[in-house]
């Protein structure tokens, strides 16, 4: 490969992707998200000096030298520097499809953007806990130095590349099949269990390889190094054959059999609604996935509750109560009306057709709540919950915090891709943010306040009562909504064409 061509490119690249973001529509009303974006990053930095200048001061008190302390338990950080990219990251497949009607050689871009996420700042980012730890605990240590830090900070680098290339093999499987999503939590918590509970050879095994970067023992640089490889290499097949497949169209697609559904037929246009609601969880990528993920976490979070002590008081059990019924509403209404920006125009030719939507929309989030339901029997059953707090939480959803997340209809304006394969980019907006937060913390404090001036008898009975007031007054709040949604209605839908190919 040409260095010359390759850096060239690299820099024309890294320059377009900089362009693109400039010139997104939605550039100018989304700053005070990335500013908000940079503050967040800034606190949890200053978050992690801290706490590696606390853990130093700690571990020194100890038998064993600090740096093995923490050693013994690497995989703990490893693993939360896996999640925590979760949803923040695109994989080399997507980015590359724009560049394939240039001359640019397929292999070259593909390297291109894969050599990019080992270079990601983000890989760097866990560094301002290790840094100042290191400094306390090996650099300021007559028998490690300053040659001990380097090569502890450069093997803690490149193990957080190789979780980078681990991640993204991870993340380019979910994207082509859900069921990849249980693998790294089969993974972790085998090793987990065998590594620290079963047996105790992880403890050890981290110490000593660790000190081995310290020592700068060549054969953990060349094992690191290796795995890098092999995950470089694993990588660079996988996002090829998947590029192939979204350009020539040769994945497999699922026969939907069209089901007329004519049981919703008595309702009219809103039995429609409802009917194209549910087509398109089942046909379209992207809404069927944030479906399934809220499924899977709603799942997770009441079988913690109910077989684990995980979650058994303060306001943490509140909290995982409204979670399961509200976190799949606020995964989608925070985006409502993205999906119909792709044929907003036919919605907006016939009269009074949008309010007719939105009380759609609010019927099958109604219907929605079965699911949760259906979960949280299992701890009602355990003696987690009473029956109250459950009918409580089922109501107060519906009636409270839905018409919050309606409200969004009015602002949102960003076109929903659903025919991109990777996760694509959001664009939220300041209202987004306040009201799907305000959406989740406004409910838990009024029922942890309810549960504990009243029990969670009463408490529950008051959350019902209110609940099935913004139940029953939903034809006023829709209407309203649908009224201002109305005002702003050639603003949006300027909007929308305008992001509904960017």
């Amino acid at each position: 490969m040409d260095f010359k061509r390759f850096r060239l490119i690299y820099k024309l690249i890294t320059k377009n992707k900089k362009l693109s973001e400039k010139r997104h529509p939605m550039f100018e009303r989304n700053r005070f998200m990335k500013i908000f974006s940079y503050g967040i990053i800034a606190f949890m930095a200053c978050y992690l000096i801290f706490f590696g200048v606390m853990f130093a001061n700690i571990f020194t008190d100890g038998s064993k030298e600090a740096c093995d302390m923490l050693n013994q338990s690497i995989i703990i950080f490893l693993i939360l520097d896996f999640f925590i990219r979760f949803g923040m990251q695109e994989t080399p497949a997507q980015e590359i499809k724009p560049y394939k009607v240039m001359p640019i050689p397929m292999n070259t871009l593909m390297h291109i953007f894969l050599f990019k996420r080992g270079w990601n700042l983000y890989n760097v980012f866990f560094m301002f806990f290790f840094v100042p730890f290191g400094i306390m605990t090996i650099a300021t240590t007559p028998y490690f130095g300053v040659s001990g830090f380097i090569g502890y900070i450069l093997g803690i680098w490149l193990l957080f590349v190789l979780n980078a290339y681990w991640y993204l093999l991870w993340r380019t499987l979910v994207n082509h099949h859900t069921i990849y999503f249980l693998v790294p939590i089969f993974i972790y918590a085998a090793i987990i269990f065998f590594g620290m509970f079963a047996d105790e050879w992880l403890f050890e095994g981290s110490m000593n390889f660790m000190r081995g970067f310290i020592e700068w023992n060549p054969l953990c640089f060349l094992a690191v190094a290796v795995a890098i490889a092999l995950m470089y290499v694993v990588n660079l097949w996988l996002q090829k054959k998947l590029l192939y497949y979204e350009i020539a169209k040769v994945e497999k697609v699922k026969n939907v059999k069209s089901r007329e559904m004519s049981f919703l037929n008595r309702y009219g246009v809103i039995g429609e609604y409802l009917k194209l609601e549910i087509k398109s969880i089942s046909r379209n990528n992207v809404v069927r996935k944030i479906f399934v993920t809220g499924v899977i976490i709603t799942l997770i979070f009441c079988s913690v509750t109910a077989f684990t002590p995980a979650y058994d008081g303060g306001f943490m059990r509140v909290f995982i109560c409204i979670y399961c019924f509200a976190v799949y509403g606020i995964m989608t209404l925070t985006n409502v009306m993205g999906v119909e920006g792709n044929y907003i125009d036919g919605l907006m030719s016939r009269k009074e057709s949008v309010l007719s939507l939105l009380k759609a929309k609010y019927y099958f989030y109604c219907f929605m709540l079965l699911i949760p339901t259906l979960f949280m029997i299992a701890p009602v059953v355990t003696g987690k919950y009473t029956i109250y707090e459950l009918l409580g939480c089922l109501f107060f959803t519906p009636g409270c915090v839905f018409p919050f997340l309606f409200i969004l209809a009015i602002f949102n304006n960003t076109t929903m891709n659903l025919t991109q394969k990777i996760q694509q980019k959001t664009t939220n907006s300041k209202a987004q943010f306040f009201v799907s937060l305000g959406a989740m913390l406004v409910p838990m404090v009024v029922m942890y306040v309810l549960v504990m001036s009243m029990g969670s008898i009463w408490g529950g009975v008051v959350m019902m009562t209110l609940g099935l007031t913004g139940v029953a007054l939903h034809h006023v709040w829709l209407k309203a909504i649908y009224k201002q949604f109305m005002i702003r209605r050639y603003e949006n839908m300027s909007s929308f064409r305008a992001t509904r190919n960017s």
